[in-house]
């Protein structure tokens, strides 16, 4: 089996034909990490001295200082040296979900030209921490192909409908809030009958700037500071959880400053905020914390797989439930900020969708 990776370049390019080189971020993102260039020279494979020149080439190249380095205190990245950096976030943030789709569909056809391609377990769910697990454990422990399209909570129950796909993620949020959710954003479950299993729960909250300069705690702060605000996309779990907060506060989604603007991931949402261009979005604790920004836990979710009835009796959902279940999986899952997969692999029942509070096995 051939594995496809994509991945995007950069490249900035004077007159004289000079490009940028894109190890340069990786020894960036060490040094800014580490706050030392030994440290970052030996971690990124070369020596102190190519490290050194190469900070100065590049330094040169765009007229600023990358890297400043302090006598007894390390090196630290210049304002440029965060940007360019920070911009590299971004990029591998808005265009993750796009290059894994992408990968996907081409290891299938590849691997089918091949005469190599095994059993094909079609999944659709928004691209997250928990989902990439997910899919780590299942390559090691299932001998089975994936076909991973990253797509929001609702276009992924559709594609179920269609039958285009044999697993669904979606989101809702405890208590009244998913009975609302299911009853307005999902009519698919009105329309054909669905097994839904357990696999995590997550934090959902108000992603910030460092420190809060703004002191935002809530929708109405945001509202009447006037605060720029970064949302998710339509048919996103996490912008069906924003209009129901918003509805629920009384708040007019006219009101808020940026409503218009949207993200495609929750990692997308915090490196806007960290970049400045705005002051809060709403997102999982896990993309608050990778960035270094504040988070204002608002609802907790269920993260939730749907399948056609039929298929759970089928080996690989089989096979999915007991992998959900193992202690390996679930110490993943909570090693990440804000998740948990306490009933991770358990079918959940009907009632647990409208309301009612789920029950440990």
């Amino acid at each position: 089996m051939l594995e496809v990776n994509i991945k995007p370049v950069w490249l900035f390019r004077t007159e004289s034909g000079q490009d940028f080189d894109l190890q340069l971020l990786n020894l960036l993102r060490e040094i800014h990490a580490t706050g030392k260039l030994t440290h970052a020279s030996t971690r990124v494979g070369l020596s102190y001295r190519h490290a050194w020149n190469m900070i100065a080439r590049w330094s040169d190249f765009f007229g600023n200082p990358l890297v400043r380095m302090e006598k007894g205190r390390g090196a630290k990245l210049t304002l440029l040296g965060e940007k360019l950096l920070w911009a590299e976030e971004r990029i591998q943030a808005r265009l993750a979900p796009q290059f894994k789709n992408l990968c996907s569909e081409l290891e299938l056809e590849i691997n089918r030209a091949l005469n190599e391609s095994k059993q094909v377990l079609r999944i659709r769910a928004s691209h997250g921490y928990a989902i990439a697990k997910l899919v780590e454990h299942m390559s090691r422990c299932i001998d089975i192909q994936l076909d991973l399209q990253y797509l929001g909570s609702r276009e992924a129950l559709q594609s179920l409908e269609r039958r285009e796909c044999d697993l669904a993620g979606f989101h809702i949020p405890e208590s009244l809030l998913g009975k609302e959710a299911i009853e307005r954003f999902y009519p698919e479950f009105h329309r054909r009958p669905m097994t839904t299993i357990h696999f995590v729960t997550r934090r959902q909250g108000l992603i910030l700037a460092k420190n809060n300069p703004l002191k935002l705690n809530g929708f109405q702060d945001i509202t009447q500071k006037n605060a720029r605000y970064i949302n998710r996309q339509h048919g996103s779990g996490t912008r069906m959880l924003f209009e129901l907060l918003l509805e629920h506060h009384g708040i007019q989604k006219e009101t808020i400053n940026g409503y218009q603007q949207e993200e495609f991931t929750h990692d997308a949402v915090a490196a806007f905020v960290a970049s400045g261009m705005a002051d809060a979005g709403l997102g999982i604790e896990a993309a608050a914390r990778h960035f270094n920004l504040d988070f204002i836990p608002l609802a907790r979710e269920h993260y939730m797989l749907a399948c056609r009835p039929e298929a759970v009796d089928t080996p690989y959902i089989r096979d999915l439930l007991i992998l959900l279940k193992t202690p390996s999986f679930r110490e993943a899952i909570n090693n990440i900020p804000g998740y948990a997969a306490p009933l991770a692999g358990v079918l959940a029942k009907p009632g647990e969708l409208f309301g009612e509070q789920p029950t440990q096995p």
